[in-house]
């Protein structure tokens, strides 16, 4: 996933690159830093809803925005950035508003662990501070107090470009022949780089480079007297910047992030509170405290999620809970409201989202006084008609950067992502009551509701967040096992398409269904809602939380009997299969089931093939498994040939189950070698995947072992695979190489 942008910042900047706005610098790029390093888990966290990627997709055009901020106060001019400070400053707050935003979106589609990471720095990136630092803002003013004033040779205007340009250059660390030219070269690179329609902009580089080239040496010349003082103060303020931006690089680099999170209720050293007011999920101060079956006390909002995402164990302990019950923790909240009232704190209500941040609101104050005063300059050229868009637009496209003017122009039109995203946002989820009220109507009603919910959430996706057990999930399975009651298969259908819709696209939200919406799938099993009953549960069967439910139900013993069935449903009930093989502790009951030679047929389909595999792949844990592929007639067979013809993956879980097999008995090494593996085998080891190369060639050694040892005489139906391979390899090295495996230079021996 990405950007177009994305191609163009790669990496961060080196802290220490920041040539102005040191310490808004280094403050963004921790936050940046710390976003960066958890989007892969929230990518993996896959939210699969239109919304979601949606979300993704925003997100990640956030952070390239604000890396390519980052990259542009490293590379540009320093005159330049201190003539349009308030224009950064401004951009700087707009990428913690985008960055706090996208996040909050994010925030309720990922596991709960990952969102108190993400509320964490979103915590952090309310309270970080944008703001000039005095001297660069005094050096800006003094630069454009020139540019107000108007062109003139007059020797008072003279001596005021001087004073200004060597007060700039002082405060900015531009006091050598060497940052004269860095400063010359970086004001050309941005001037090659501005466009035709960029004559404003064009006009103020061309006259700051001006003053370089007339004043330069003069200034260089002159740091004595009150200037060298004044430049000695400069230097003592940029080190102690230097040294902030030494330890803030060393955090960044580090990974140190959380310290304005840590230290928000650490108040004067004094007011620290105690261990048991933090919630144990989220180390915050508790806001709404409740006690569940363990007795440990959580945050509501976080012990819930916690429990909206399948866990029915305690995050503390560990320990299965009885029930998932939520007690208010009166005491509880009473100390902590004590302890905030003696220290002034005021603990933020986790459940309220971040106000959603409109572009045209930011800093619109010092933006406009900003853009007054500019519009009054006039120079050497006209500059009556300067636009604030022009002169903040610090990028152009060229060939190496096409995409960084629209990634950064300040008054660059929103995308279309952006404007769904924020109506997203402003949804007002206490309206929605969904089927609240479903089972006070008639019955037709009721089928009309659903039907209704069904087309608004098609058109808005969004919405399947505000769903709850309560307002849905309890409604919906009422209504669908009254249909099946009145044998309405319309409603059965409306109904079932409306809890696919759900599932697919509320992942939080499956743990809502209770033991009554499994129990209703597996009677939907056998009735004209077959199809959408399956494709429901292929999706639970995908989470892992689910398949003890699907099992209690009894709908894996319904799915493992229509493989009998010569229905269109065969390769859904194989995905469905594949997913519940994955839990360990249900490939017991698959076995049990007789599954194993009812797979066989499926074999013969190229589509299913692989599917097949990878459920015996994981079943051969199970010892009665083993002895079930290994006698089932043509399983071997089956198994064998995809050796040859299935994919990298397909050959690496049919050489795993030959290898479980062989790791067992001589016998089943012989039935597999009669199929003759060897050179298919052969294959794998040199251009299979690593993990098929590895398995192929412990197969191959195990086999030609067992060849060795047939040769010497060995008999036995069982192998002891870290006994017996190392006698039989000793007994190789005195039998004579015979068989397939001569031939092979990898196990042939040697000539002495």
């Amino acid at each position: 996933m990405g950007t177009d942008v994305a191609e163009v910042v790669e990496k961060l900047p080196d802290p220490c690159s920041f040539k102005v706005h040191f310490l808004m610098c280094t403050e963004l790029l921790k936050l940046v830093d710390r976003i960066s390093r958890i989007f892969p888990e929230i990518e993996a966290a896959r939210p699969r809803c239109s919304a979601g990627i949606q979300s993704l997709c925003v997100l990640n055009r956030a952070i390239e925005k604000a890396k390519l901020l980052l990259q542009y106060c490293s590379e540009s001019s320093k005159l330049y950035l201190a003539v349009t400070g308030d224009v950064i400053v401004s951009r700087f707050q707009r990428s913690r508003s985008l960055l706090e935003q996208s996040l909050g979106q994010i925030q309720t589609m990922v596991p709960v662990m990952l969102a108190v990471e993400i509320s964490q720095i979103m915590d952090d990136l309310r309270s970080a501070t944008f703001s000039m630092d005095s001297s660069e803002e005094e050096a800006g003013k003094a630069l454009r107090g020139l540019l107000q004033h108007g062109a003139s040779t007059s020797d008072s205007f003279e001596t005021s470009e001087v004073k200004a340009i060597q007060y700039a250059v002082s405060t900015l660390q531009i006091t050598s022949q060497k940052a004269i030219l860095i400063e010359k070269r970086s004001i050309k690179k941005l001037l090659d780089k501005v466009g035709d329609s960029e004559a404003t902009k064009k006009k103020i580089l061309k006259y700051l480079l001006y003053l370089l080239k007339k004043y330069g040496n003069l200034v260089l010349g002159d740091q004595s007297g009150n200037t060298r003082v004044q430049h000695e103060g400069a230097v003592a303020s940029e080190n102690r910047r230097k040294s902030s931006v030494h330890s803030q690089s060393v955090e960044v680099e580090s990974h140190i992030g959380y310290g304005h999170h840590e230290a928000q209720f650490d108040v004067l050293s004094r007011a620290i509170p105690p261990e048991e007011f933090r919630c144990p999920i989220s180390s915050r101060l508790m806001y709404d405290p409740v006690v569940i079956a363990s007795g440990q006390t959580f945050e509501r909002m976080w012990i819930q999620k916690w429990f909206d995402e399948g866990n029915d164990t305690c995050p503390k302990t560990k320990i299965k809970l009885a029930h998932l019950s939520l007690t208010p923790n009166t005491s509880m909240k009473d100390l902590i409201s004590k302890w905030c009232t003696r220290y002034g704190v005021t603990i933020p209500d986790p459940t309220m989202k971040p106000e959603v941040f409109q572009p045209w609101e930011m800093s619109s104050n010092s933006i406009a006084s900003f853009g007054s005063s500019m519009n009054d300059i006039q120079l050497q050229l006209d500059f009556s008609n300067m636009s604030l868009g022009s002169l903040d637009t610090s990028y152009t496209s060229d060939s190496s950067h096409p995409k960084i003017l629209d990634g950064l122009s300040l008054m660059s039109m929103q995308t279309k992502e952006e404007h769904k995203f924020q109506s997203h946002a402003t949804i007002n989820e206490t309206d929605l009551k969904f089927l609240s009220n479903l089972a006070e109507l008639e019955w037709e009603s009721q089928c009309e509701e659903v039907e209704e919910v069904k087309r608004h959430l098609n058109y808005s996706e969004e919405d399947y967040y505000s769903l709850s057990s309560e307002n849905f999930v309890e409604p919906l399975v009422k209504f669908l096992k009254d249909a099946c009651d009145q044998c309405d298969i319309k409603a059965q259908k409306t109904g079932s398409q409306l809890l696919l819709a759900f599932v697919s696209k509320n992942r939080s939200g499956i743990s809502y269904l209770r033991e009554e919406a499994y129990n209703l799938l597996e009677t939907f099993l056998n009735s004209e809602d077959t199809e959408e009953a399956l494709v429901i549960l292929e999706v639970l069967s995908g989470h892992k939380y689910c398949r003890a439910k699907i099992l209690a139900s009894g709908a894996l013993t319904s799915i493992i009997k229509m493989l009998d069935s010569h229905s269109s449903f065969q390769e859904r009930i194989i995905k469905i299969l594949s997913n519940m093989s994955s839990s360990s502790d249900i490939c017991p009951r698959i076995v049990s089931l007789e599954c194993i030679p009812k797979l066989i047929p499926f074999f013969g389909d190229s589509t299913l093939a692989g599917k097949c595999a990878f459920i015996l792949k994981n079943l051969c844990d199970v010892e009665e498994a083993r002895v079930s592929i290994a006698e089932t007639s043509g399983c071997i067979a089956s198994v064998t040939a995809l050796l040859e013809t299935g994919s990298h993956e397909d050959q690496e879980n049919a050489v795993t189950v030959l290898l479980s097999l062989c790791s067992q008995r001589v016998q089943y090494c012989q039935w597999v070698m009669e199929e003759g593996v060897i050179p298919a085998l052969v294959d794998i080891s040199i251009n299979g995947n690593e993990k098929g190369r590895v398995s192929a060639l412990e197969l191959l050694r195990l086999l030609r072992d067992i060849e060795y040892a047939e040769d010497r005489g060995c008999s036995g139906s069982d192998i002891d695979a870290s006994k017996d391979t190392t006698d039989l390899s000793k007994e190789k090295k005195s039998s004579k190489t015979s068989g397939f495996f001569a031939k092979i230079p990898m196990f042939s021996k040697k000539k002495k």
